[in-house]
């Protein structure tokens, strides 16, 4: 068994990947920015049903900052490098987001590079596929770029887009053997460790919170993160993963009304604030003239776009659960760990 660095341990998808990985009888190595989140990331990996034991061990480091970085490194086989920014709101200038994804991707690989590892997996996402293009029917693929000029591009997708980029433009000038390979999830849903939690989670527990008045109409894909951790370390291991990208989707998009349908229809009374209608285009963007998050969201108004998992199914073996699925084990773990309102009061 290897030795893997997972940066990020105390994020969503970090987290996933660290289970699996012990699962798997492997060694982590995970970073954090500040020691206080050992604690943390312990308590989640625990929720999870593992105790890591002398298998986990934390190293200190940024991506804003260069040092910590060899020492994190050091002796791993593998990189999972999964930590970036990812706001709910939108940043007043749009390098706070994208000088970190896009340094730190470069600081990961430069150390990575530098201390022998084999093989970075790096976590981007569909922002960097299927945004700034016309509208098309045919699903989005692995051959798609977004293109960060386009109107409906915003600092996140950017981010993403200019950082994947700079990864692969890295290891074809700068890779000296280092292996790269890249997985790009759309919207990552499923179980909660902890309080602290992706902000595609905000989607069902606002809804479940009865915090939006009627369903947009908006369309994404979903995936669950115990599929995404799955195929990040199968991305790790196959020689045939080695420079290639992977979209992590578990089926066709889902409009914020099937979400709100699957939750009423599974969840029972923890889903009766769950809205049931649409709300029309010209009342969200009055929305968003108060409501900087909203604001977000109104360039992708009654867009219908798909993505398919084709090429990590037939080269990676990758299974991933259905988009019902996904969204119910986000509702039933949001209500194990008392994070929406009723349960909250409940638990006090």
């Amino acid at each position: 068994m290897s030795t893997v660095l997972v940066t990020g341990g105390s994020g969503f998808i970090g987290s996933h990947c660290i289970l699996q990985l012990l699962a798997a009888g492997h060694t982590v190595r995970t970073t954090i920015r500040s020691v206080k989140r050992e604690t943390d990331v312990r308590a989640m990996l625990r929720e999870g049903g593992a105790e890591p034991g002398d298998r986990l061990s934390f190293a200190i480091a940024d991506l804003e900052k260069d040092t910590g970085w060899a020492e994190a490194v050091a002796g791993c086989e593998y990189v999972l490098h999964v930590a970036s920014p990812f706001p709910a709101g939108i940043p007043k200038n749009e390098d706070e987001l994208i000088v970190p994804a896009r340094e730190g991707a470069l600081r990961v690989l430069r150390a990575s590079r530098d201390a022998g590892v084999k093989r970075v997996v790096l976590t981007s996402s569909f922002a960097a596929i299927g945004y700034g293009h016309p509208p098309q029917t045919k699903p989005f693929d692995e051959t798609s770029w977004t293109d960060p000029t386009g109107d409906d591009v915003r600092p996140y997708v950017k981010s993403k887009t200019l950082a994947e980029r700079a990864a692969w433009e890295f290891i074809a000038k700068e890779g000296r053997g280092l292996e790269l390979s890249v997985v790009n999830p759309v919207g990552v849903f499923g179980p909660v460790l902890a309080a602290d939690y992706s902000t595609s989670i905000l989607i069902v527990q606002r809804m479940m919170d009865g915090a939006v008045p009627g369903c947009p109409r908006l369309s994404f894909g979903a995936v669950d993160v115990r599929d995404v951790a799955d195929l990040h370390l199968r991305a790790m291991t196959s020689p045939a993963a080695k420079g290639e990208r992977f979209l992590a989707v578990a089926g066709d998009f889902l409009s914020m009304i099937e979400i709100a349908r699957i939750l009423r229809a599974r969840m029972g009374t923890a889903a009766r604030r769950v809205p049931t209608r649409q709300v029309p285009n010209w009342l969200v963007r009055l929305a968003a003239l108060r409501d900087p998050t909203v604001r977000q969201v109104v360039p992708e108004l009654g867009k219908i776009k798909n993505a398919t998992n084709e090429k990590a199914k037939r080269v990676l073996g990758w299974a991933p659960r259905s988009n019902e699925e996904c969204v119910v084990a986000t509702a039933e773990s949001l209500v194990r760990l008392g994070l929406l309102k009723d349960s909250a009061k409940k638990a006090a």
